[in-house]
């Protein structure tokens, strides 16, 4: 609804939901909230709030870390990435100065700037959960921080060795994609699916924290959800992305492909006597080698078993085990086309 500032109508409301467009209404408003001035605010109002924050702070506990140790900065975790990034794709991602004149040089610097910055953070996650079992000797950690960091770094040339052949997947697989290096440079997919095989890593060596950081960054990039401790074969492609979840459970065999708003998700929670949810349990499906998975479609619960070569249409609903060389499809009422004559 339009209002004009001169509406004699509006300048008669009561309602606050008019004030703003009543000139001599807002300026009484303003007015009326401003009575204290900035400076008594500040002198006397600012030290009120900072008591008011901080007694907060005692009753809802549970969303502070103030002792300011054990935890890895989420700011350098990200910023790892990126550069670990530029070691997985130099001269697409990341640093633009490597150059086949270089190369030797710059990774050399960029793989010492990763192992020193990560181990740091890894160290500090490490220690975040040792601290809630039993205090260790501090070298312990950062010894096994280290180790981490080192077997992390080692698997690259693997990591991407696995990364080509999704690469390859996407551009098979899409006939929009004109070449690998449009796939690498623009697809959702390649990002999500690195910063998976990265995170995991982190994951099956039990670091806490930092492969929930990578993956839930780079799901809030492209809007695809795969927690780091899922298990997914080579070449492994989604295409468009947007809204594809893969939990924790999830096993995902080779040469699969995913459209957007798939869910590869848990059917429910086991609880035990006192309501808590059971942790550790296989909660998500596994997923067979060959099998295509189209929009939409939800496959729930740690007990479903898709076999080899499945095709599973869009929005169709799985809870059950599929055999292997199945064709699913929803079926749906058929669609209405009804033209209509205009005089």
């Amino acid at each position: 609804m339009s209002v004009s500032n001169n509406c004699e109508e509006c300048k008669k409301k009561s309602c606050e939901g008019y004030d703003c467009w009543n000139p001599d209404k807002m300026i009484e408003v303003l007015m009326k909230n401003h009575q204290q001035s900035e400076e008594k605010w500040i002198e006397n109002g600012l030290p009120n709030l900072v008591d008011k924050i901080v007694t907060n702070y005692n009753t809802c506990g549970g969303m502070d870390h103030l002792e300011g140790k054990d935890l890895p900065s989420k700011k350098v975790v990200i910023e790892v990435l990126d550069d670990l990034f530029t070691v997985l794709f130099p001269g697409y991602l990341g640093d633009s100065a490597i150059s086949k004149a270089n190369i030797k040089f710059c990774l050399g610097n960029k793989l010492t700037a990763i192992y020193e910055r990560l181990t740091v953070e890894v160290e500090k996650s490490l220690k975040y959960i040792c601290r809630k079992i039993s205090e260790c000797p501090q070298d312990i950690c950062q010894k096994r921080a280290h180790i981490v960091v080192r077997e992390l770094l080692e698997m690259l040339p693997e990591i991407r060795s696995t990364l080509s052949s999704d690469i390859e997947a996407a551009h098979n697989g899409d006939p929009a994609a004109v070449s690998t290096d449009e796939v690498i440079l623009s697809y959702p997919c390649v990002m999500a699916i690195s910063t998976y095989r990265i995170a995991h890593e982190f994951y099956i060596r039990c670091v806490p924290l930092i492969p929930r950081i990578m993956s839930e960054h780079m799901h809030s990039l492209t809007g695809i959800d795969i927690h780091p401790g899922a298990k997914i074969g080579k070449s492994f492609f989604i295409d468009h992305g947007t809204g594809v979840v893969i939990g924790e459970t999830a096993e995902i065999g080779e040469n699969v492909k995913l459209y957007q708003g798939v869910t590869i998700g848990a059917l429910s929670f086991p609880k035990d006597a006192k309501g808590n949810i059971i942790r550790g349990r296989k909660r998500h499906p596994t997923i067979g080698n060959n099998v295509t998975i189209y929009s939409g479609a939800t496959l729930l619960g740690g007990d479903t078993i898709i076999g080899d070569n499945v095709v599973i249409g869009g929005n169709t609903w799985i809870t059950t085990s599929v055999e292997a060389d199945t064709k699913i499809t929803k079926e749906t009422e058929e669609t209405a086309y009804k033209k209509e004559k205009h005089v």
